[in-house]
C-alpha cells in the first residue's frame, strides 16, 4: 500500500485522519485530471473525441465536488471560510482574507 499521502507514520495516525488524508489525495487527482481534460480538449481536433472527453471532463467536475463537499463535513473552520469565498461576486483575496479572519475568530 502506497503512504505518499502521509506525513506521519500511518500507523501512528486514526483511521479518521487516514481517511481524511485519502480524500484529499483524491481531490488533488481530481483536480489534475480536470487540469488534463482541459488541455486535451483544447487541441482536440476529432469532434467525437472532444465530445467524450468533455463528458469525461464532466465527471471529473462531480467527483471533486462530491470529495470537496466530504472534506468540508469533517472540517468546520474550512466550511466556514470557504463559505465567506465560494459563489461570491467580487474581489477573491478580499473575500478570503475576511473569510479567514472570521472562521478564526469563531
Amino acid at each position: 500500500m502506497s503512504t505518499d499521502q502521509y506525513h506521519e507514520p500511518p500507523s501512528e495516525l486514526s483511521a479518521e485522519v487516514r481517511t481524511f488524508a485519502r480524500m484529499c489525495a483524491s481531490l488533488s487527482e481530481e483536480a489534475e485530471a480536470i487540469g488534463w481534460y482541459e488541455q486535451r480538449i483544447a487541441v482536440e481536433t476529432d469532434e467525437d473525441a472532444k465530445a467524450i472527453m468533455t463528458d469525461s471532463l464532466g465527471e471529473e467536475f462531480k467527483h471533486f465536488s462530491m470529495e470537496l463537499e466530504f472534506l468540508l463535513r469533517k472540517k468546520p473552520q474550512w466550511r466556514e471560510t470557504a463559505r465567506g469565498i465560494l459563489f461570491k461576486e467580487g474581489d477573491i483575496v478580499e473575500h478570503g482574507e475576511a473569510a479567514e479572519e472570521a472562521a478564526s475568530s469563531s
